[in-house]
């Protein structure tokens, strides 16, 4: 990915937070890289270098900037959006494939080879796929030695590093001083002990529109999964070492979110869903930029701007609710759902509890404990996350209050998840995605566009047979015939999944 050096620096030299997570600033004369809005001195043209990532500047030889903490910037919108092989595995280096299953795993999952995947990511990002999770390793150890009552050798395996030593050298690589130190300076009074609580700020590009956001996720809340209460999002979490739970609270400049884990590994998983879940890496300039150009939308994205694409934190979930949701109202669906749930509770085992809690934050320390902040829901909600593959696939049929043809469905794509011949994770490939799911009997072009754009995160999907979109077409002046609204927003690429957003909140 090239970078160009003068828009790169006036971006720099402004101070621009738009651009944070778009590259890093690297300043050879101090030997640190930071975000484009560091509020240092801005550095002399011939000391800076700029990198597509923080590995990249890493590899260069340069350490975190300990004052803008360049590590906690948002991602690059781009990997979101982007559908090819470098944008699938930046999904799943951030979802921790490569600490759960290395690097060959990851390329098998691609379907290239290691050394071909290694030379793509390297020309896209400066870095390969081992640079890219050390990084991230990093991140996270940096927040468990400042928030966490671990040992380090307990920070070092939690954070994905094979080794002490290891862990040791790239702490000391990236931020310039030992892991000890990092604890010392940071002055936070420690808990001792296990898996915890952890509050982190989650950093976003403005303007988001929170309450778009969170009515979303009310209208569609599952009973014992989430719920939207006193302004705060709550879930439970299935996630790869063990269960958990979040809840999600927009704030100014940041989403606070208080993790519940039982197993530390899976901090990385966990944030990287979260984000996923509230787009937060988005870019709504860009997006609102595209859609307020259409005369039909404009009133609406001034009135309303940061409208983000809600996904998921587990793709079978909302391919689940895709299926559910075929020719039904929200409410309908959600019942329908709830039931379903009901059963596969009472035959699961009850949810692990967590015991010790510590308050950390990525943006800034707090002393408060967890019960005293906004939000905290306290220990033994019974928030759970979805059901399995598996366990579906295994409900009796009393479980599944629907027609016989769509239960089977359901046990279908369950089957297909299950034993592997479905992948829908953030990086699947999206058209064999697609492809796979239309060949399921039951599923068509609607479920396989629901999933798509909510499962897989694809942002420029349109739903031109939904009737909520064809109604809010209707109410904003557009036409509601699905051949003809859908050659009309064709001006709405590459972010037609954010305008089915907006016209199912315009009715």
């Amino acid at each position: 990915m090239e970078l160009d050096f003068e828009r790169c620096y006036r971006a720099v030299d402004s101070r621009d937070q738009r651009f944070d997570g778009w590259f890093y600033t690297g300043v050879t004369s101090t030997g640190i890289y930071c975000r484009p809005s560091c509020p240092a001195t801005t550095p002399k043209r011939q000391n800076v270098r700029f990198f597509p990532s923080a590995a990249a500047a890493q590899g260069a030889g340069l350490r975190a900037c300990r004052r803008c903490r360049p590590d906690a910037a948002p991602g690059s919108p781009q990997w979101d959006v982007r559908a090819d092989v470098v944008g699938r595995a930046m999904r799943l280096i951030a979802d921790g494939v490569v600490d759960r299953e290395g690097v060959p795993g990851l390329a098998t999952r691609l379907g290239y080879t290691e050394r071909h995947l290694h030379r793509m990511l390297h020309a896209e990002v400066g870095a390969g796929p081992l640079a890219l999770a050390r990084a991230q390793r990093a991140q996270t150890a940096r927040i468990l030695i400042e928030t966490a009552g671990l040992g380090m050798a307990e920070v070092a395996f939690a954070a994905g590093f094979g080794s002490v030593r290891q862990f040791n050298d790239t702490v000391r690589e990236v931020y310039g001083v030992a892991p000890t130190e990092l604890r010392r300076a940071c002055g936070q009074r420690l808990v001792a002990g296990g898996a915890g609580t952890i509050t982190l700020r989650l950093a976003y590009r403005p303007p988001l529109h929170a309450t778009a956001l969170l009515d979303f996720l009310a209208l569609r809340a599952l009973p014992g999964v989430e719920e939207v209460r006193d302004g705060t999002y709550h879930r439970g979490l299935r996630l790869p070492h063990g269960s958990g739970e979040v809840a999600l609270t927009p704030a100014d400049g940041y989403v606070s979110a208080v993790l519940r884990l039982t197993d530390m590994r899976d901090l990385s998983p966990a944030v990287a869903r979260c984000r996923r879940l509230l787009d937060l890496d988005a870019d709504p300039e860009a997006v609102d930029g595209t859609l307020g150009a259409d005369p039909a939308l404009a009133a609406a994205v001034a009135a309303e701007p940061g409208i983000r694409l809600p996904r998921s934190v587990d793709g079978f979930e909302m391919a689940m609710r895709a299926i559910v949701g075929q020719q039904v109202s929200v409410s309908a669906a959600r019942t329908t759902l709830t039931r379903l749930l009901a059963h596969a509770a009472a035959e699961a085992p009850p949810p692990t509890s967590v015991d010790h809690e510590v308050v950390a934050s990525d943006g800034g320390v707090s002393g408060r404990q967890p019960h005293d902040r906004p939000g905290f829901r306290p220990a033994g909600c019974g928030l759970r996350g979805f059901p399995r593959a598996e366990a579906v696939a295994g409900l009796p049929d009393p479980a599944f209050r629907m027609p016989a043809g769509r239960r089977e469905t359901i046990r279908g794509l369950a089957r297909a998840v299950a034993e592997g011949e479905l992948e829908l994770a953030p990086g699947g490939d999206r058209e064999e995605t697609v492809r796979r799911l239309m060949a399921l009997p039951g599923v068509g072009p609607w479920t396989a566009g629901y999933v798509a754009m909510r499962a897989l995160g694809d942002p420029d999907v349109l739903l031109p047979t939904d009737l909520a979109v064809r109604r809010g077409a209707a109410a904003r002046g557009l036409p509601d015939d699905p051949k003809t609204l859908a050659a009309y927003a064709d001006r709405w690429r590459p972010w037609r999944s954010y305008a089915v957003i907006r016209l199912w909140r315009t009715i």
